[in-house]
């Protein structure tokens, strides 16, 4: 295991990671993301509809809106104490294993209760994950050197739409059986973050080294002064505002294609797998191209950019699609922008954190950006899907031409970063 000292600050220097490294991390990656977005991309939403099919947009909005409020809490508490954590087992590692541990409590929880203890299940979950998510994204600035973490980034990139692909064909595998839906994404989780943890060379905190604090600088310690870190707080905004289309597509997919393409539940997975399968390929090759390119170049704004502005192309082409072929189009091209951003992005902030030593807690501070967007997105989509409609029917188009104007701005966002190139 390696020191504080060594670990260092910004200026240390940090050993190149060998493929071992990065093979285990982008696993325990890709594990996390299969146990915490399989719940809210299908499984939820098939437990709804098969509980109170009536009510399921309203449920499935207040479930999922306060899950992500729970989310963007604990992400950065979880972070600033994962910073602070003393003992052997290093600072990254009991929050890794724990978390996931409290979030197969969870999992379990939503596969065999009613709608209430779905959302307490939900809960749990988020609280157990996003102590993991903090602690994980961390080992990136901790561990891998600035000049290989565009293609660190770049391979982490494709866990999250990769998960997403095996959650839904895990859950079309489990014909039914609401426990296997849930909990097998969370055993693969809780698998491949523990052998990373056993090949994690983690930073040891020695007990009493780290200042103490008083609850008031506690509490100020989660607020990043725009003046002071303008170009984090323009990372922030631009994810954000990209976040916002990509919260709608990931939330609303389900119901827009029973509601306006016409797709029975039933085979709901079977095109989602079809779907993902598109968004996948486009999004592995922009992730591993835009995160080789931005370390080659020397350049991240420009593949954010272009990332954002090829999210707001494919949800404005979802929004007009009447046909599953067109909506497998829009589908591609927002995997293609995901894929880019995904790899560049992170990189991105991790050159521009205000502080190295509060890695895991600033970026959770930064994951709230990924997280506050479902929130706000389940509370205006109810409106926006009554504008202009007709004879009750949803109006999607609306809704996604909106997401894609907040993916505009996303872009524009990312160049009032000045610091970054």
């Amino acid at each position: 295991m390696s020191t504080v000292a060594q670990a260092g600050g910004a200026g240390s220097h940090k050993e190149k990671v060998g493929y071992g490294f990065i093979f285990m991390y982008t696993l325990a990656f890709f594990g996390l993301w299969l146990a915490l977005l399989t719940p809210v991309i299908i499984s939820i939403a098939l437990r709804i509809e098969a509980l109170d099919p009536a009510n399921k947009e309203a449920n499935l909005s207040f479930v999922l809106g306060i899950g992500a409020i729970a989310a963007m809490v604990i992400n950065p508490i979880a972070g600033y104490f994962s910073d602070r954590t003393p003992g052997r087992f290093g600072k990254r590692r009991p929050w890794l294993i724990l978390g996931s541990v409290v979030a197969l409590v969870g999992l379990y929880m939503m596969a065999v209760g009613d709608l209430t203890t779905l959302f307490i299940g939900l809960l749990i979950t988020q609280a157990g994950y996003n102590a993991v998510l903090a602690a994980i994204t961390a080992v990136l600035p901790d561990q891998v050197p600035e000049e290989q973490r565009g293609v660190v980034s770049g391979i982490l990139g494709i866990c999250l739409p990769v998960a997403v692909l095996a959650g839904i064909k895990l859950t079309e595998m489990a014909n039914g059986d609401v426990f296997n839906m849930f909990m097998w994404p969370g055993y693969v989780a809780l698998g491949t973050i523990i052998l990373f943890c056993i090949i994690l060379k983690d930073d040891v905190l020695v007990p009493g080294t780290m200042p103490k604090q008083s609850l008031v600088d506690f509490v100020k310690g989660f607020w990043i002064s725009p003046r002071i870190a303008p170009d984090f707080t323009w990372a922030f905004v631009s994810r954000f505002l990209v976040f916002i289309g990509i919260a709608v597509l990931i939330t609303y997919q389900v119901f827009y294609m029973i509601d306006v393409l016409k797709i029975a539940p039933d085979d709901i997975p079977g095109y989602m797998v079809t779907a993902m399968l598109w968004t996948t390929v486009t999004t592995v090759v922009g992730s591993l191209l835009a995160g080789w390119a931005s370390d080659y170049f020397n350049r991240r704004k420009i593949f954010v950019w272009l990332s954002a502005a090829l999210c707001a192309v494919s949800l404005i082409q979802i929004g007009y699609a009447t046909t599953f072929d067109a909506f497998l189009w829009g589908m591609a091209i927002n995997g293609l922008g995901q894929g880019i951003y995904l790899a560049v992005d992170l990189a991105l902030v991790t050159d521009v954190l205000p502080n190295p030593e509060d890695a895991a807690k600033d970026l959770g501070i930064f994951n709230i950006a990924s997280a506050m967007p479902q929130s706000l997105a389940l509370a205006i989509v109810p409106i926006i899907l009554a504008i202009g409609a007709v004879n009750g029917q949803s109006n999607y188009a609306a809704l996604f031409l909106a997401s894609g104007i907040f993916s505009i701005l996303g872009a524009i966002a990312v160049f009032m970063i000045k610091k970054a190139r």
